[in-house]
């Protein structure tokens, strides 16, 4: 893009696109989903009651997007496990689960929970997110080329399966709240990571003139700041809410409560309130009609009788 060049941010843009997730900025997406997870109704009671509970959720918590995305891919679940440098990503996630639920004092917590470094471990956690999502629309990429749907259900999971996958993780813990599917509310996070999904699919079945390291540096550059700004705000809407939810009305109107094939007067005729009189139609003399007196003032009338 000419924008890149006269900015002089090509050279920004590539060192971001080679920067290694491993091990810094994977220990922080560790830390802040094992955080969150602490953060849950109910999270230290089953710590302390079950911590091999507790360890599992978190698992769902930090690679829950892993075995959602192989489970979508035909693969096993845990093939992702079995890898050398995955037993080190294991590890290192319980040893930070450890260290946030059961240091003495509380002491990684509450240094952790301190406001700038919480936005520094959550702006490192969100440029994890364009790494995911970009290997999972890599990974469907290379199995289905031209499957754009694939490529963004694949990426979408990768990306977000910690939330998609956040009913099973409550049932871990022993909580169960269908109401809190992610697909019928979803957050923040599910959302941002749907949009990245969509963009690099495109750019994946070249529909997007721009460069793979230009389009990774502007997506990062949204979550982190988009992210840091509702930390700093205290607010859970994004910039582009308003705009989300116009089109949401716009394309997904209320259906008709008639069928249009129908005859409109057989409609009208048919309405709830088509027999119901109006107020204003009611006659005077209704309202002083003796039959609608209330049984007190019946007795009265035949006491003075």
């Amino acid at each position: 893009m000419d924008v890149f060049g006269f900015l002089n941010l090509n050279e920004l843009a590539l060192g971001l696109s080679n920067l290694s997730m491993f091990p810094c900025f994977d220990m922080a997406h560790y830390i802040i989903s094992v955080m969150s997870l602490r953060e849950q109704p109910g999270a230290l009671e089953v710590s302390q009651r079950s911590p091999f509970a507790c360890w599992f959720s978190s698992m769902l918590y930090c690679f829950g997007g892993a075995v959602l995305s192989a489970l979508m891919m035909a693969d096993a679940p845990v093939a992702s496990h079995t890898h050398t440098h995955t037993h080190t990503h294991t590890q290192t996630h319980t040893h930070r689960q450890y260290l946030v639920f059961y240091c003495p004092l509380d002491a990684v917590y509450s240094l952790a929970s301190v406001l700038p470094v919480r936005l520094v471990l959550t702006a490192m956690k969100e440029v994890t997110r364009t790494w995911k999502v970009l290997g999972g629309v890599t990974q469907a990429g290379r199995k289905y080329k031209d499957g754009l749907f694939v490529m963004i259900a694949v990426g979408w999971a990768k990306g977000a399966g910690g939330g998609l996958l956040s009913n099973f993780e409550q049932l871990v813990r022993g909580v169960w709240k269908p109401e809190t599917n992610e697909l019928l509310k979803m957050s923040y996070p599910t959302k941002v990571t749907l949009l990245g999904s969509v963009v690099f699919s495109l750019h994946q079945c070249r529909f997007l003139p721009i460069q793979t390291h230009q389009l990774i540096f502007i997506y990062t550059l949204f979550i982190v700041t988009n992210k840091t700004r509702m930390m700093l705000l205290g607010s859970s809407s994004y910039p582009f809410s308003a705009v989300e939810t116009l089109l949401y009305k716009t394309l997904f109107v209320r259906p008709l409560t008639f069928s249009p094939l129908t005859d409109p007067t057989q409609s009208c005729c048919t309405s709830p309130n088509h027999n119901k009189p109006n107020a204003q139609d009611q006659k005077p003399s209704d309202t002083n009609d003796p039959d609608q007196t209330s049984p007190k003032d019946a007795e009265t009338t035949k006491k003075t009788d």
